[in-house]
């Protein structure tokens, strides 16, 4: 599944690309960007820079059987790439890698550094147009951590271990790494309280996910079958899928969250291809003795052997006491997605198996990923036990939620011997007051 654009020994004449935690050679992410006042356009992250991509073109360096592609990924959004799907992302990337890693001719090295910018100079866009949100529970942790809290007897609803459970989110509120969050208002109705409030949420939480990115779609009526679905995924991003927890108590009754959930979800910027993850594909976790098999829509020996990821996943709390004392973010949980109850590819599948449309640029959020300790909790809810338990910090403050300036900081990495590691950027949010 790996070729020579995976080779841990191959460096890039890029000097920043050679040992960064995110984006060595053997990663080149999509993304959009823009620098200074001009248009945003496409661009591929290589170290601390970006690889101004209409800018290749224009120099003649993508052209041939890639052209196609690199133009779909020069544009202001990547819908048109990720429709292509994998062999002419594939092509695409393995032009970059040539050009970019210490297999470049000394032409191409010499024209390259005039199409780079320095990544600090630039802001980064959404990569795609988002036409759907779907945020899964694929956590089977998170989902009894969070369910011991309402339900202690039965955390986990009947259903969980028979299919992927996920709810239609608002995709007009995905932002960019780096956007304010906005203390969201609503109805919340503490326990003491015999009739709702309305006001500012008091329970805002962080939820720390895989975000998928789909590529090419499938029409309205039409399935897609478990063993073609990774051909449908184009890459992955990190996805703070912000939650307000005590206006989700009560409006989540029977429905899902409404406006807990609806104002702000933040994720990284650059889209890491599925053709970059290659060797970070692992064995689906073996189901433990007693759960149920996937039913047949969602099996696929290929999918169980090679579905899962290893990409661990960390976030991190920065307050304004901290910034204050020159205090470094403090890391509160770890975990890996090896912990996923259910693959990428079975939430594919079983999305599509009653028929519903998926498009180009539709985004995914596996739900919070928790691994079984508590260091690997993945959000403040499970860290503080609904908030009787705060959580400690070394500048002596505590938090059950989160606090006006505070700043969370989602980051991840995936590694194996014998292969470089690779990041995805961070995913950043601070807490501010309602205008």
């Amino acid at each position: 599944m790996t070729d020579h654009t995976h080779d841990a020994k191959r460096r890039s004449w890029v000097v920043s690309a050679n040992g960064h935690p995110d984006f060595p050679v053997q990663n080149l992410p999509f993304g959009v960007f823009a620098l200074h006042a001009e248009r945003p356009r496409g661009g591929v992250a290589i170290g601390d820079e970006i690889l101004d991509l209409p800018a290749a073109l224009e120099a003649g360096l993508l052209d041939g059987a890639v052209q196609d592609a690199a133009e779909a990924a020069a544009r202001p959004t990547l819908n048109r790439f990720l429709d292509l799907g994998a062999g002419p992302r594939a092509a695409l990337r393995e032009r970059l890698f040539e050009i970019l890693s210490d297999e470049a001719t000394a032409p191409v090295r010499a024209r390259v550094p005039r199409l780079l910018h320095r990544a600090a100079d630039c802001t980064l866009h959404l990569p795609a147009a988002i036409g759907d949100f779907t945020d899964f529970f694929a956590s089977i942790q998170h989902a009894t951590n969070s369910g011991q809290l309402l339900r202690p007897d039965t955390p986990l609803p009947p259903n969980y271990k028979y299919q992927p459970i996920a709810y239609h989110s608002r995709s007009s509120s995905v932002r960019p790494s780096g956007t304010p969050l906005q203390r969201p208002n609503g109805l919340r109705k503490p326990a003491g309280d015999s009739v709702p409030g309305f006001g500012p949420t008091r329970a805002l939480d962080y939820e720390m996910e895989l975000g998928v990115w789909i590529g090419p779609g499938n029409g309205l009526g039409e399935t897609i079958p478990i063993a073609e679905a990774h051909a449908h995924i184009a890459g992955f991003c990190l996805v703070n899928d912000w939650s307000a927890r005590d206006i989700q108590a009560w409006e989540c009754q029977p429905l899902g969250p409404f406006l807990a959930k609806n104002f702000l979800t933040s994720i990284s910027p650059w889209i890491v291809t599925t053709e970059a993850l290659r060797p970070f594909r692992v064995p689906q976790a073996p189901r433990p003795a007693g759960d149920p098999a996937p039913p047949h829509h969602l099996w696929c020996e290929f999918d169980q052997t090679h579905g899962g990821l290893a990409v661990e996943l960390e976030v991190l709390l920065s307050t304004r006491v901290m910034r204050a004392r020159g205090v470094p973010a403090q890391r509160l949980s770890r975990a890996s997605t090896r912990h996923l109850y259910w693959t990428v590819a079975q939430m594919v599948a079983h999305h599509t198996s009653g028929g519903c449309n998926l498009a180009p640029g539709d985004l995914f959020g596996s739900g919070t990923v928790s691994a079984p300790e508590p260091e690997g909790w993945g959000s403040l809810l499970e860290l503080s036990r609904g908030g009787r338990t705060p959580v400690h910090l070394a500048s002596g403050e505590t938090r059950s939620f989160l606090e006006d300036g505070d700043e969370v900081i989602f980051r991840a990495r995936a590694a194996r011997d014998g292969f470089a590691p690779i990041g995805f950027g961070e995913c950043r949010g601070m807490v501010v007051m309602p205008h």
